[in-house]
């Protein structure tokens, strides 16, 4: 089995059961029939993956690891925030006309800020950290920027990024505000698992643990019988996950250097509807 599926598994079993329905209240996301999307939640959900063991991959369902990768890359190496320099269409709901998301995601991160060693935006310190002062405490990204959420189209959901070296190990900590279980956890667990093993390999160090803590885990109305399908299902191994280890430098990755090996999985019985 999959260790991305046994987490995955405990964590929806655990919402289902002791979970805390919103139903009582008036929500903001909507389904796409103008439905109220109303959920049952956990409060502070915490994961830890070990990427020295297995890529933290879903087998129970069909994870779309190429987007995931691509998506990761569009914020943090490219540094967008318009869905025109991205390859899917998962944004476009938040798009305007000219296909930006506002002062959102790849936006912040580009976002230069003064130091003592010159002039670096987020992505670039945490490289220059991770190559010169590797034993600091203070590396870590933010782009839940109050001055600009104003300006954002939707409000970041992953929105810190904490990287600790112990040993030869680069370790990171996701921070994330609200979750939805079904459409993006392992997404999410996927590309930021994908980020630290990339920068790791840039910076001189051996991928850690990728650990996510996540404020609102939540399932969605009408996803409740989709998750019960996908937690039947019987799980396969992890496949084997590596990068292509020419690249040294973090902006000449592309998806195709994320290499899978024996990926195995069950498809969903159905289209997974998206509340917006």
């Amino acid at each position: 089995m999959s260790y991305a599926d046994e987490i995955f598994v405990k964590n929806c079993k655990d919402i289902l059961e002791k979970g805390v329905w919103d139903t009582d209240f008036d929500v903001r996301p909507k389904w796409d029939d103008g439905t109220p999307a109303h959920t049952v939640k956990k409060f502070c959900v915490v994961n830890r993956y070990d990427l020295q063991k297995e890529f933290p991959i879903m087998t129970l369902r069909k994870i779309n690891y190429a987007a995931a990768i691509d998506e990761i890359l569009w914020i943090w190496q490219k540094k967008s925030n318009n869905v025109n320099d991205l390859n899917s269409h998962i944004w476009d709901s938040w798009a305007d006309e000219t296909g930006s998301i506002g002062k959102a995601y790849g936006y912040q991160l580009g976002i230069k800020h003064k130091y003592a060693e010159g002039e670096y935006d987020q992505v670039d310190r945490v490289i220059f950290d991770l190559k010169n002062n590797p034993r600091s405490r203070r590396i870590m990204t933010n782009i839940y920027n109050h001055a600009d959420l104003n300006e954002m189209h939707l409000y970041p959901c992953a929105y810190s990024m904490t990287f600790n070296v112990t040993g030869n190990k680069l370790n990171a900590i996701l921070n994330q505000r609200s979750q939805d279980m079904l459409t993006a956890n392992n997404w999410n667990v996927c590309q930021y698992s994908a980020l630290t093993m990339m920068l790791a390999q840039v910076t001189g160090f051996e991928p850690g643990e990728f650990v996510h803590v996540i404020a609102d885990a939540h399932i969605y109305d009408r996803h409740i019988d989709l998750v019960k399908e996908v937690m039947e299902k019987k799980p396969f191994e992890a496949p084997k996950v590596r990068l292509n280890p020419d690249i040294t430098d973090f902006y000449k990755f592309t998806v195709d250097d994320f290499i899978v090996e024996d990926y195995n999985f069950h498809k969903l019985g159905k289209k997974v509807p998206v509340a917006i």
